[in-house]
């Protein structure tokens, strides 16, 4: 038994926090090493909050301190480091979801986890693929390690996550104990545990990435402008981000490799042998035209009729009609009406640069490519990552193999105009999924963009209802 990562039940504080019209009273554990021998020692370190009311015999709901659902929140963003979050305010300057998972009767789990552009006093780069998943794997453990120490119950952990964060969520829930993660997690010193969960929420992740750059011309070739928004932090502290606008125009190389990209996605998608719930094959023509693109226009319509339902009106959207009581899309039309956010290629740019370029960095490169096509298109003469790099942040690499433990539930949302990666990658996602057992939820909810944690009371009626 490794003494340092005994959880010490006497350290902690009492604290009293008002939001939102609520009073909230925790215990907070604090700054606790997860690992033996941690790499940076700042970051990789949770904080565990618990209603005081556990503390006084009472129960919340039907939790009380031992079967409380342990809820394991990562704030990464952007495959950026994550921090360990307190409860209250997040980055946007909104009431967080540990704020509201603690007044629902959760105990709450805030991780802090490694990312890109961290390097140690060498100039080594120490966040590079596989790091933030094995942080959380290696929190999982510390948990499941002191599991008669812990409040709440460590065989109930419920991740959650958005955009990268989301990721490393549904990648915790389908890579359960498998051996790839092995050497990482014991170069840290992580606890000889099991790092299964019970259940993932990912909103909008940013995933699949070998595969992203086809699914996201799939969706949006013949889009030749773009548009997005540049994050500027706070000038303040305690502040709301300042969003900048981005807008251009592809250029003629970039409109080629579009539709290069597009037609190689049906024979990706093909390759997945997807079915849907009756056990119909999920498919694309060479024209990207099937069953498949059918598949991923039954949630957007499932979002619209949800909208009438509450009496939205919808007749605005040249994309929506409604003939003898039947809903239908355009979904070409609805493409143009979500817009186009980022240029060909979206995330393995062939100039380098792109966030996902450098979480598959090495330690001493900061940008490596992580597909053949944009290698091979490659201005700046760009390495290719290792395959078993670029594998290990793909669930989908993993739904399939038998040594890796699944989620037994896992909920996915993306926004209906939500465009940093094609709905494409949560439908393939979601159908592996179920086609596997898990009990995956996908839903696209309406009006939302590229956001997460704006549904918790549905979230938490969720985590009860599993």
């Amino acid at each position: 038994m490794n003494k340092s990562l005994i959880f010490d039940t006497e350290k902690y504080s009492v604290e009293t926090l008002e939001m939102d019209g609520y009073t909230l009273v925790y215990r907070a554990f604090e700054n606790i090493p997860y690992v033996a021998e941690p790499v940076d020692e700042k970051v990789q370190v949770l904080s565990i909050y618990v209603p005081e009311d556990y503390y006084k015999g009472k129960m919340i709901g039907n939790y009380h301190l031992e079967n409380a659902p342990i809820f394991l929140p990562n704030t990464v963003g952007g495959y950026m480091p994550g921090p360990v979050e307190r409860p209250g305010k997040n980055v946007h300057g909104e009431t967080n979801a540990a704020f509201f998972a603690l007044l629902h009767g959760l105990v709450v789990v805030s991780p802090g986890v490694r990312g890109r552009e961290q390097k140690d006093k060498e100039g080594n780069n120490i966040g590079i693929a596989p790091a933030a998943i094995c942080d959380l794997k290696a929190a999982v453990r510390y948990l499941r390690f002191n599991s008669k120490r812990i409040p709440g119950d460590t065989e109930k952990i419920i991740s959650n996550g958005t955009s990268a964060g989301g990721a490393l969520s549904a990648l915790l829930g389908t890579t359960g104990n498998h051996p790839d993660y092995e050497p990482y997690l014991q170069a840290v010193g992580a606890a000889e545990e099991k790092d299964h969960i019970f259940a993932s929420s990912c909103y909008c992740p940013i995933t699949n990435l070998e595969h992203a750059d086809m699914a996201y011309e799939w969706e949006f070739c013949g889009l030749n402008d773009y548009h997005s928004m540049r994050f500027e932090p706070p000038v303040k502290e305690g502040g709301k981000p300042e969003m900048i606008p981005v807008d251009g125009q592809m250029t003629e190389e970039q409109k080629a490799m579009s539709r290069k990209l597009k037609e190689m996605f049906p024979e990706y998608l093909n390759s997945l042998r997807l079915k849907d719930d009756g056990g119909n094959p999920l498919e694309l023509d060479e024209q990207g035209n099937g069953s498949f693109k059918e598949y991923v226009k039954s949630f957007v319509e499932a979002a619209v009729q949800g909208e009438i339902l509450k009496g939205t009106d919808m007749s605005g959207y040249d994309w929506i009609t409604v003939q003898g009581g039947r809903l239908k899309i355009d979904f070409d039309k609805y493409v143009i009406f979500r817009t186009r956010m980022k240029a060909t290629p979206a995330f393995d740019n062939v100039c380098l640069g792109t966030p996902e370029n450098e979480l598959f960095g090495s330690v001493t490169n900061r940008f490596r490519h992580f597909t053949e096509f944009s290698q091979n298109h490659s201005t700046v003469g760009g390495e290719l990552a290792e395959k078993e790099q670029i594998k290990m942040m793909n669930p989908m690499a993993y739904i399939e193999d038998e040594k890796a433990v699944k989620a037994e539930h896992i909920r996915i949302r993306h926004g209906v105009v939500d465009r940093d990666t094609s709905l494409a990658v949560s439908a393939m996602l979601a159908a592996k999924l179920r086609e596997n057992g898990v009990d995956a939820e996908l839903a696209y909810p309406w009006g939302i963009p590229h956001a997460g944690d704006y549904d918790i009371g549905e979230l938490l009626e969720w985590i009860d209802g599993i």
